[in-house]
This record gives C-alpha cells, sequence and structure tokens, in this order.
C-alpha cells in the first residue's frame, strides 16, 4: 500500500510540474524547482560521501561487522558556517550514527558528551571540505582486506594497486 501512496506523490508532483511548466514557463519550473532539487541533492550526496569516505575509517565484512562498529565507522566533519545551515548534521555525524534519535538541536551537547567516552574511536577532520574532499577522492579509491587482521574481515582504504 505504501508504494502505491508513494506513486501517487510521484504522478501528482509530476503533473502539478507539469501544468507549472504550461502556465508558467519551462524555465521558471527548472529555474523555481529544478536548480534548488540539485543543489540539495548534491550537498545529500556530497555530505554522504564525506561523511563515510577517509583513510582512517574502516571498513567490514559480515564475520566483523556489529552494531557499534558500523556506527563508528564514520568522520566528523566541519563545514564551517554551513554546520549551522546544515542544523549541525555535518559536524555531529558520529552522534547520529550512535544515537539517530537525539534532535539536531541537542546534538552539540550531546556529541561534546561522547567525545571523551569514545576516545581514539571518535573520528574527526578538521580539513577544510574541499580541501578534503580532493584529498580523500584520490586517497580513497578501493578497500582491500588489512594485512594484519588475521584472516578477518577488517578493510581499509588504498589508492595504489
Amino acid at each position: 500500500m505504501q508504494i502505491y501512496i508513494s506513486d501517487a506523490g510521484v504522478i501528482a508532483t509530476t503533473y502539478v510540474l507539469y501544468r507549472l511548466a504550461m502556465t508558467q514557463g519551462l524555465t521558471w519550473v527548472l529555474c523555481i524547482y529544478g536548480v534548488p532539487l540539485l543543489i540539495v541533492n548534491g550537498f545529500i550526496v556530497l555530505i554522504t560521501l564525506m561523511h563515510h569516505t577517509h583513510a582512517s575509517l574502516p571498513h567490514y565484512d559480515s564475520s566483523e561487522w556489529d552494531y557499534l562498529r558500523g556506527a563508528l565507522a564514520t568522520v566528523d566533519r566541519d563545514y564551517g558556517i554551513l554546520n549551522k545551515v546544515f542544523h549541525n548534521v555535518t559536524d555531529t555525524h558520529v552522534l547520529h550514527h550512535i544515537f539517530s534519535y537525539i534532535s539536531h538541536y541537542h546534538a552539540m551537547e550531546a556529541t561534546n558528551a561522547i567525545k571523551p567516552l569514545l576516545g581514539d574511536y571518535y573520528q574527526v577532520d578538521d580539513t577544510p571540505i574541499i580541501k578534503a574532499m580532493w584529498r580523500d577522492t584520490k586517497e580513497c579509491i578501493y578497500v582491500e582486506k588489512d594485512e594484519g587482521s588475521q584472516g578477518r574481515g577488517v578493510y581499509w582504504y588504498k589508492n595504489k594497486l
């Protein structure tokens, strides 16, 4: 039933956009709806990529993965002024993975509370985001099994064959 409701929503949105394009013009719809949609989705992809891509983050296969290891395989990043624009989703992402139900207006307080508890398991990268994006997309090409894990399923990012 939820699929049908979702389909109805997509069809209704498409119809409204079509009607708007017919009355206001395609250019108007692209400027008012299309461009903001691309920008928001671009940020979602960038934020997701940057929170889960860092040379210090391990990856696990099914033999080693558990909830806490998976939750801690992320990094908080500083997006400057955009931290406030994004309601601190960008610099409280580790907390989000552990306690996803905490509201964004308590996220900084909660992040500051868990940092000392997590110690070395808390990952943060204060590199400016453009520089970090360039570095991590060059250095984190693929994952390879950790040689020191004695057959266990721990993987690390590599960039050389």
